[in-house]
């Protein structure tokens, strides 16, 4: 039997005892917390939530944004992301879940190109409700941390990234929190030059940094050496469940015996452990069938390999064969 969709889009409509049983689901994420949306609100990037409730109960929320880049290459690049993957109840039924996707496809299929989920959780036992309104799913690869216990995440990780961890320390690198708008500033050009030359993705301005380091749960833990930033990792934190690795960078090979990336991604570990933070999620290490050298680096923390892969619903396939077309030629 079909329940009735009752569907809130303003989320100061939910009581926070609502918001608080919801965020138990195993599908949790830091990315559809309010404060999530509000940072992406308050730096001007159009965003969409549905809250699905059920009597007194919520049992579904979805929320994400709507990217493309400027000028006319808009036509090509406008895509809803849901980043994280929406949140499920365990009581929410298989009727609801397809009730929501539908309702989301008809909210966007005007303004966008494609919808994309791009999961930090498990969502197998959901694949039928995204199949059944068109989402084709994707396989990608990720590596989540568990952070429960020092000496085991030590023993987990390869013996030659913790021997860098302990030269770069040794050798007088340390790791600090951003206090200043500044520090800020450096990590930022050291995070624009790896994506002008390696990445090759758009970046967000550094006005998205700056606001995002205001947020009250994200991190910037900085690696420092002789008073200069020479690397970082901005650290989204869901409560005492997952810290996240957003955005990572360091000045790799400029200096003996000092790994700034490395000790990046280990700052986050320690903050974790440091801080009863059960897990540390690097969100996303490629696909499987694709070589992918970060996928490589990333593996030698210790963590889970895991597959939860990103669910794609395309509204116009042409645009959308272009756009693919023309990112390729932009990372060649």
């Amino acid at each position: 039997m079909t329940t009735e969709l009752i569907v809130h889009r303003d989320l100061e409509q939910i009581a926070p005892s609502q918001w608080e049983e919801l965020f138990k689901s195993n599908t949790a994420n830091f990315f559809q917390t309010t404060e999530a949306l509000k940072f992406f609100e308050r730096i001007g990037i159009e965003t969409f939530k549905l809250v699905k409730q059920n009597d007194e109960r919520i049992v579904a929320s979805l929320s994400g944004i709507i990217q493309k880049e400027k000028g006319i290459k808009s036509t090509f690049t406008s895509r809803a992301i849901v980043y994280g993957g929406p949140i499920f109840s365990a009581k929410i039924e298989h009727d609801e879940a397809v009730q929501l996707l539908r309702l989301l496809i008809a909210d966007l299929k005007e303004k966008v190109i494609y919808i994309e989920f791009r999961n930090l959780n498990d969502y197998s036992n959901f694949s039928a409700a995204f199949e059944e309104v068109g989402f084709v799913y994707h396989p990608h690869l990720n590596f989540h941390l568990d952070c429960t216990d020092p000496a085991a995440m030590k023993k987990r990780m390869s013996s030659s990234k913790l021997r860098q961890v302990k030269k770069s320390l040794k050798e007088g690198a340390v790791i600090i929190e951003a206090i200043t708008a500044e520090q800020i500033a450096e990590f930022y050009k050291i995070l624009l030059h790896l994506y002008k030359t390696k990445v090759k993705t758009p970046l967000p301005a550094l006005h998205f940094f700056e606001e995002l380091w205001r947020s009250s749960n994200v991190k910037f833990l900085l690696v420092e050496y002789q008073n200069e930033i020479i690397g970082g990792i901005v650290a989204p934190i869901l409560k005492d469940k997952v810290i996240y690795e957003w955005f990572v960078c360091g000045k790799d090979g400029v200096y003996k015996n000092i790994y700034p990336s490395i000790l990046a991604t280990w700052a986050a570990m320690e903050y974790a452990t440091e801080n009863g933070i059960a897990r540390f999620d690097f969100m996303g290490a490629g696909k499987p069938d694709e070589d992918y050298g970060v996928r490589e680096f990333k593996s030698k923390f210790g963590g889970e390999l895991v597959q939860h892969g990103r669910y794609c619903y395309v509204t116009k396939p042409f645009l959308y064969e272009l756009g693919k077309t023309a990112v390729k030629i932009l990372k060649s």
